[in-house]
This record gives C-alpha cells, sequence and structure tokens, in this order.
C-alpha cells in the first residue's frame, strides 16, 4: 500500500477517478469503498468522509458519466453542420461512441436512474440528453424540417430509438462488425419519423 497523507485537496476526484476504473475492470457489484482506499493508498475511513456509502459513490459516478455524455453530444452537436440530419447524426454517433467506450459506466447510468431513490441531482443531469433532443426537434420545427406536434412528443420516439440502440449495442446484441450500419439504419428511421 502507497503511504498519502489524507490532507490532499482531489480525494474525491481520485475516489471517483478509481471507482470508475475498478467499474470498468471488475464490475460494481465488486467495487468497494474499502478496496478503493486500499488502492489510492488512504485510509478505510477517508472515503467516507466524501461519500457515506458504495451508493452514494455509484450514484455520483453515474452523474459525472451523465454530464460526460450529455457535453460529448452537444459539443457533437454544435460541431456539425446547419441542418437537423446534420446535428441529429452528429449527436446520434457521439452517444453510441460514448456508450461503446464507457460500457460498464454507460450500464450503471441506466440503472442509476430508478425513480424514488434518485437524487434531484441525477434527475437533473439524466434529462440532459432528452432535453437536448426536445431543443434539437423544436430548431428543426421553425426551420420546418422536421413534423408539427409538441417537441417533446416527436422527441421521444427520437430518444427511445437512439438509447435503445445504445443498450442493445452496449449489451452486445448488436454484433460489432453491424454496429455502425445498424447506427445508420436507426438514423434513418428517426429521420423518416421526424419528416414534415
Amino acid at each position: 500500500m502507497r503511504s498519502r497523507p489524507y490532507h490532499h485537496g482531489d480525494l474525491p476526484a481520485e475516489l471517483l477517478a478509481h471507482a470508475e476504473k475498478m467499474l470498468r475492470e471488475k464490475g460494481a457489484y465488486e467495487l468497494s469503498l474499502r478496496a478503493i482506499a486500499r488502492d489510492i493508498g488512504v485510509s478505510p475511513a477517508a472515503p467516507s468522509r466524501h461519500f457515506k456509502n458504495k451508493q452514494a459513490l455509484l450514484d455520483t459516478v453515474a452523474l459525472k458519466g451523465f454530464e460526460r455524455l450529455a457535453a460529448a453530444t452537444e459539443d457533437a452537436r454544435r460541431g456539425a453542420g446547419v441542418t437537423f440530419a446534420e446535428r441529429l447524426v452528429a449527436a446520434a454517433r457521439a452517444y453510441l461512441r460514448f456508450a461503446l467506450a464507457n460500457r460498464a459506466l454507460f450500464d450503471l447510468m441506466c440503472q442509476a436512474y430508478t425513480g424514488e431513490r434518485t437524487s434531484p441531482e441525477l434527475c437533473e443531469v439524466a434529462r440532459r440528453l432528452p432535453g437536448q433532443l426536445v431543443a434539437l426537434v423544436a430548431d428543426g420545427q421553425s426551420g420546418g424540417e422536421v413534423r408539427t406536434g409538441a417537441p417533446e412528443r416527436v422527441a421521444l420516439p427520437v430518444f427511445a430509438a437512439l438509447h435503445g440502440y445504445a443498450r442493445l449495442a452496449v449489451s452486445g446484441l448488436v454484433p460489432a462488425e453491424l454496429t455502425e450500419l445498424g447506427l445508420e439504419d436507426v438514423i434513418e428511421s428517426i429521420l423518416r419519423g421526424c419528416r414534415p
């Protein structure tokens, strides 16, 4: 065990980074605050100063994952062309890229958002991507590229198709060699459903 004093100011960030690493390598079940403390060289009690238990740590890892996913899709959408289709394609590809590159984290994120026990902060950040899609749809409607209707209702099947496809790909139900082609088919289906 490395000897490291507790006083360093980045312990929460180090705990989160190591938790995500352990999540990726061993899964959520095997993750423990005691093992993380041992691995990063702090006392077994040190993590509890920042996270009251393992679930609180996992919820924070999920929250940070949602923040990264929302930022990745927003950056992709903003960096894309001006049409609804170009921005949707960019966001969809960023979403799938994130999910495939962070399989264990993506699974945790999907499981963490479960209703009653979900923290308000986690609920808020988990709603960012659907909110981005609603804004994208509303923008597409204002330009005549997307069918009329309440943007929330038009965006719901968009999000359902995109998220559902990402879950299938992450779980291995889509063969790796077909992942990109499958995404193209999903996007084309979404675009057909959104056309005026």
